[in-house]
C-alpha cells in the first residue's frame, strides 16, 4: 500500500477551490467574498461565498481542514471501531444556487479523512461526489451530467460509475417525502481501494470533472426567460434541498458535531425558499414533469 501524503491532498484541495471559483467568477462576473477562519478545537478553513451575482443567487465554495482528539459520532456510526481515535478531515464542499429556475442547483464535495491511534496504523479514506438538482428538467442536461461523471470514473474500473451512481441515488433521497432530491450523479465514501495513490487519483478525477459537468449546463440555461410561476416553483423545490441538508446530510452533521464553523456549514442553504401545505403540481404541467420524468431513479447513460 502506498504511503499517505496529507500535504499533497491539502495542496490539491486548495488548488481545486481556486480553480472552481475562477471558472464561476469568469462566468458570473461577480467575485466571491473570502472569509478565512480558525477552529477552536484545531484547524480552520477558507470560506468563499457569492451572493446576488449576475447568474448565481447564492453560491459557496469552501475549503476546510480540521483536526481533533476524538472523531464525532457521525464519523464513527458506520465504523464504531474508530471511536476514540484522533482525526484529521479536509475537503472542498460547494453548492451553487442559480437565479434562473431553468438552471439547476448543483452540489459537489471531495474530502479526505485520517483517523489515528498510538501504536496502530492510521486508517484513512476518501469520499465525495456531485449531484444535480433541477427544477425544470432537460434530458440533454442530465445525460451530459452523468456522461461526464461516467467518463471521470472510467479509468478506475467499469464497476465504479454504476456503483457510485447507485449510491448517490440512494443517498440523496428524502425518506419522509419518498422522493429523490434531484437526478443524482456520484457519491462515494470510505474509499481506499488500490492504495493511497489510486484512491487519491480517483478523488482528483471527481473533483476535476465537476466544472466540466456543470458549467455547460449553467451557461446554456442562465438566460432562459421565466416568470413568477417558474420562480415560485423553484423556491418551493428549494425547500426539499433545505430539508435534506438539515435532516440527512452527513457532512452537515459532521461539521456541527465536530464544532465546525456554523456559518460555513450552513452556507449551502439558499437565500430564499418557500414551503406550502400539501401542494401538488397540476396534472400535465411542466412542474409535474419533474416528478414523473426526472426524480424517479433511472439510467441516464
Amino acid at each position: 500500500m502506498s504511503t499517505i501524503d496529507i500535504q499533497a491532498v491539502k495542496e490539491y484541495l486548495l488548488g481545486l477551490q481556486d480553480r472552481i471559483c475562477a471558472e464561476l467568477v469568469a462566468m458570473d462576473g461577480r467575485e466571491f467574498l473570502e472569509d478565512a477562519w480558525e477552529r477552536d478545537g484545531g484547524g480552520g478553513g477558507r470560506t468563499r461565498v457569492l451572493e446576488n451575482g449576475n447568474v448565481i443567487e447564492k453560491g459557496g465554495v469552501n475549503f476546510s481542514h480540521v483536526f481533533g482528539d476524538k472523531l464525532p459520532p457521525s464519523a464513527t456510526a458506520a465504523r464504531p471501531e474508530l471511536a476514540g481515535r484522533s482525526f484529521q478531515a479536509m475537503g472542498v464542499s460547494l453548492v451553487i444556487h442559480p437565479k434562473n429556475p431553468y438552471a439547476p442547483t448543483s452540489h459537489a464535495n471531495v474530502r479526505f479523512f485520517v483517523a489515528e491511534k498510538e501504536g496502530a496504523e492510521p486508517v484513512w479514506w476518501f469520499g465525495g461526489g456531485y449531484d444535480l438538482t433541477p427544477y425544470y428538467g432537460f434530458e440533454e442536461d442530465v445525460v451530459h451530467w452523468h456522461q461526464t461523471a461516467k467518463d471521470a470514473c472510467a479509468p478506475f474500473g467499469e464497476d465504479i460509475y454504476p456503483r457510485f451512481k447507485k449510491w448517490c441515488d440512494e443517498y440523496f433521497y428524502l425518506k419522509h417525502r419518498d422522493e429523490s432530491r434531484g437526478v443524482g450523479g456520484l457519491f462515494f465514501d470510505d474509499f481506499s481501494e488500490g492504495g493511497f495513490d489510486n484512491a487519491f487519483a480517483f478523488m482528483q478525477a471527481v473533483g476535476d470533472s465537476y466544472v466540466d459537468a456543470y458549467l455547460p449546463i449553467l451557461i446554456k440555461r442562465k438566460d432562459t426567460e421565466y416568470g413568477e410561476r417558474e420562480r415560485d416553483f423553484q423556491l418551493y423545490r428549494r425547500g426539499r434541498y433545505v430539508e435534506f441538508n438539515l435532516v440527512f446530510d452527513r457532512g452537515t452533521l459532521f461539521g456541527l458535531q465536530s464544532g465546525g464553523r456554523t456559518e460555513s456549514i450552513l452556507m449551502s442553504l439558499p437565500s430564499e425558499v418557500r414551503w406550502r401545505y400539501n401542494w401538488h403540481p397540476q396534472a400535465g404541467s411542466p412542474e409535474e414533469k419533474l416528478y414523473t420524468d426526472f426524480l424517479p431513479h433511472r439510467e441516464w447513460v
